[in-house]
């Protein structure tokens, strides 16, 4: 974050992976939390149809049991 920006592509990423490790070590809600602000982040900077972005709806939808 401090070198990218919060906003860099690598560093939603890196929060994104955070998130999937939080959710296998039991942190439900900090995974939640991460996976919410990556997906913003990914909104505004790669768009609704990116690829990435869509990995990340999926995978929130997997954390929160949707």
């Amino acid at each position: 974050t401090r070198v990218l920006g919060e906003e860099h592509p690598d560093t939603l990423t890196s929060m994104n992976n955070l998130a999937i490790t939080l959710y296998h070590v039991g942190d439900k809600d900090g995974a939640v939390r991460l996976l919410r602000e990556c997906l913003d982040g990914r909104i505004k900077n790669l768009g609704e149809n990116h690829p990435d972005t869509i990995s990340t709806v999926q995978r929130l939808k997997v954390v929160e049991g949707n």
